[in-house]
C-alpha cells in the first residue's frame, strides 16, 4: 500500500471516529438535559440533514433551520469536491 493510500485511509478512519464521538456527545447532552429536568417551555425548532453522496436530504420544523441546513449542505458538498480533487491530483489521475 502506498503512503498516499495509507494517508487517505487514515483520514477516512479519523473522520468516522470523529463522527461517532460527536454522535455520542450529542446523545449524552440530550440525556443530561432531560435528567436535569430542563423545563423550558416554548416552541421546538430543529431539523436534519442526510447526505447521500452529493445529494442532500433536508427536513426541518421552520424556515430558519432549513436555511441553515441548506448552507451546511452546500459547504459539505464543496468540501467533498475539494477532497476528491486533491486525492485525484495526488494520485496522478
Amino acid at each position: 500500500m502506498s503512503t498516499l493510500s495509507a494517508s487517505v485511509t487514515a483520514v477516512g478512519w479519523l473522520l468516522i471516529t470523529i463522527g461517532i464521538i460527536v454522535f455520542f456527545v450529542g446523545a449524552i447532552m440530550i440525556i443530561a438535559s432531560s435528567v436535569r429536568g430542563y423545563k423550558r417551555r416554548g416552541r421546538f425548532r430543529g431539523g436534519g440533514l442526510i447526505m447521500l453522496g452529493p445529494i442532500p436530504i433536508i427536513f426541518g420544523s421552520d424556515k430558519e433551520s432549513v436555511r441553515l441546513l441548506i448552507l451546511l449542505s452546500i459547504i459539505l458538498i464543496v468540501v467533498m469536491l475539494i477532497f476528491i480533487i486533491i486525492v485525484k491530483f495526488m494520485l496522478g489521475g
